[in-house]
C-alpha cells in the first residue's frame, strides 16, 4: 500500500509538473518522508529528480534552447556538488525560509520588470546556474528558483519546459553522484528512487498534451500560483524544523 500511494502522488506530480515545469518535488517529498522517514527521502527524490527531468527532455526535445542549457549548466552541476557535499554537515531550515521568501518577492518583482521589458542573458543564466546549483544541492527542491531565471530569458511553454529540465537534470545527477560517493544512495534507496521517479515520468507525458492547449499569459499565471504555493511551503517546511 506503500508503494501504491507514492505512485498515485507521483503520477499526480509528474503530471502538474509537466505542465508547469516544477513542483514534482514540493508534492511527492511530504509523502516520501511520511514512508521512508527524512533521511532516505533526500536522495530518493533525487534520484526520481533525475527521471522526471528527463522526461520532460524527451517530451519537448525539439524546443529546447541548448545554448541556454549550456549557459546554467556549465556553472550549476560544480555547484550542485558542492552544495549536496554541505547538506550532509549544514541544518537547511534557514536556506528554506531564505528561498519560499524569494519565491514569493519574485511573483510581484518579475511582473515589473516584465513591465519594463527587462531580458536575462546568457551570463545572468551562468551565474544564476551556480548560485541555483548550489542551493539545489543543499535543500530538497529549488525548481521553482529557475523558473523566474528562464521566464526572464523569453522561454514559454515545451521551451521552457525542454530547456529547464534538461538544466535541472545536470545538477540532479552531480547531486546524486555526491550522495552515491558519501554513502547516502543504497540499492535499496536507488530502488525507491526509480519507483517514484517512474510515476513522474508517466505524468509528464500526460501532461504533454495540456501544456499544447495553454496560451502564453496564462502559463505565466499558473507559474506565479505554482511559485507562490512553493514559497509557501518552504516557509511551512522551515518552521517545522527543528
Amino acid at each position: 500500500m506503500g508503494f501504491l500511494f507514492v505512485l498515485s502522488v507521483g503520477l499526480i506530480a509528474g503530471t502538474l509538473s509537466g505542465i508547469v515545469g516544477t513542483g514534482s518535488s514540493i508534492m511527492l517529498m511530504p509523502v516520501l518522508v511520511y514512508e521512508y522517514g527524512p533521511k532516505e527521502a533526500v536522495p530518493i527524490m533525487a534520484v526520481a529528480a533525475v527521471m522526471a527531468n528527463l522526461s520532460r527532455i524527451l517530451a519537448w526535445w525539439r524546443e529546447g534552447d541548448w545554448r541556454a542549457c549550456a549557459a546554467y549548466s556549465v556553472t550549476g552541476i560544480p555547484a550542485a556538488a558542492l552544495g549536496a557535499r554541505t547538506l550532509l554537515v549544514l541544518p537547511s531550515h534557514t536556506v528554506d525560509i531564505a528561498i519560499g521568501t524569494f519565491l514569493i518577492v519574485m511573483v510581484p518583482a518579475r511582473h515589473c520588470l516584465a513591465r519594463h521589458q527587462l531580458k536575462a542573458n546568457l551570463w545572468h543564466l551562468a551565474v544564476g546556474g551556480a548560485v541555483i546549483g548550489f542551493l539545489t544541492g543543499i535543500v530538497v527542491s529549488t525548481g521553482p528558483l529557475s523558473v523566474p531565471l528562464f521566464l526572464f530569458y523569453g522561454l514559454a511553454k515545451g521551451a521552457f519546459l525542454a530547456t529547464e529540465a534538461a538544466s535541472s537534470l545536470g545538477l540532479y545527477v552531480s547531486k546524486s553522484v555526491t550522495f552515491q560517493r558519501f554513502g547516502a544512495l543504497t540499492p535499496d534507496i536507488l530502488v525507491k528512487g526509480l519507483i517514484a521517479g517512474g510515476s513522474l515520468m508517466s505524468g509528464a507525458f500526460i501532461a504533454k498534451r495540456f501544456v499544447l492547449k495553454l496560451e502564453p499569459d496564462v502559463f505565466r499565471l499558473v507559474m506565479d500560483g505554482i511559485m507562490i504555493a512553493a514559497g509557501l511551503s518552504m516557509l511551512w517546511n522551515a518552521t517545522q524544523s527543528p
